[in-house]
């Protein structure tokens, strides 16, 4: 039983790693800016390098244990610190950190810094040190005050489209811990409020959805009705030694013969033969009781006490 628990648990902790494992996949690197002038402060009011990750997964993920790095030959360089409860990233989020040079600073402070005037790469290295998450390259081009950045927070370019921009707070504004595309409508609810403008097909549509789920939750509450009540009465039919279809061929009852039924029959006739006959007969019994000296009069006052 011991033996049946622990492989147990380790094949729990075993689905939990993969599953964090495959969560941390979907981790970006989603801007950087390498020379900070008059951007965005931090939280000891200092101007720094920062990089940007973004959670580009529907899901809370958890980013302590991994590695952030500007070298290819030191994967671990700045692994994230467990314990910090701002390490959870909820989904769709972003998380800023600093290229400072000083992690004494705190979680989100890193212990190296990027270099102008030359390209500057940075990865992301899952907890192992060895699977790389996420990379980029960052242009030597950049001037400083001005971010390297997705143009979709956490999406690769399609159909030869570009992936990265440089912006530079005139054509397109830096987003530290913010979307990098500012979108001012939901493009579905303009596309269908455009098309159904009266709400016909939304009424049509949302009545549908209820009543098929009504629907079906009947369906599934007759079926179980159905079940309960089979069950019941296989278990009352065992109970009275009455129910046979399913039962082994050695334990259904054989009525083959009539002699079992014809000595129930004797049986109850001499039973009920017994009472009829006595029914003319009076019978007096002397009734026994034990003496107790408790209730003799004998032991009673026969003289009124003097005063």
């Amino acid at each position: 039983m011991k033996k049946k628990l622990t492989l147990l648990l380790v094949a729990v902790m075993a689905c939990m790693t993969i599953a964090s494992a495959q969560g941390r996949r979907g981790l970006r690197i989603n801007e950087i800016m390498v020379q900070n002038d008059s951007n965005f402060v931090d939280d000891y009011g200092q101007r720094s390098a920062w990089v940007e990750l973004f959670n580009s997964t529907f899901a809370p993920l958890e980013i302590s244990s991994i590695y952030i790095t500007n070298d290819k030959e030191k994967k671990t360089k700045y692994p994230v610190p467990l314990g910090d409860v701002n390490t959870k990233m909820p989904k769709r989020q972003h998380v800023l950190f600093w290229a400072d040079s000083d992690s004494t600073r705190g979680t989100f402070h890193m212990n190296f810094t990027l270099e102008p005037g030359v390209d500057n790469w940075i990865g992301i290295y899952d907890a192992d040190g060895l699977t790389l998450i996420d990379e980029v390259l960052v242009p030597a081009s950049l001037l400083p005050n001005q971010s390297y950045a997705r143009v979709y927070d956490g999406v690769d370019g399609e159909n030869g489209e570009p992936t990265w921009e440089i912006r530079d707070n005139v054509t397109k504004p830096v987003t530290p811990s913010s979307n990098n595309q500012i979108r001012s409508q939901n493009t579905k609810v303009a596309t269908f409020s455009k098309e159904d403008k009266n709400g016909f097909a939304m009424t049509i549509m949302a009545m549908g959805i209820v009543f098929s789920a009504l629907l079906m939750l009947s369906i599934c509450f007759y079926i179980i009705s159905k079940i309960g009540a089979k069950s019941l009465r296989d278990k009352k039919a065992k109970a009275q030694g009455t129910q046979v279809k399913g039962l082994p061929k050695s334990e259904r009852p054989n009525h083959d013969t009539g002699e079992e039924i014809a000595a129930i029959v004797m049986a109850l006739h001499e039973h009920l033969n017994v009472h009829d006959s006595e029914n003319t007969i009076l019978t007096i019994n002397k009734v026994k009781r034990a003496y107790s000296p408790w209730s003799s009069k004998i032991y009673g006052l026969r003289e009124i006490p003097r005063r």
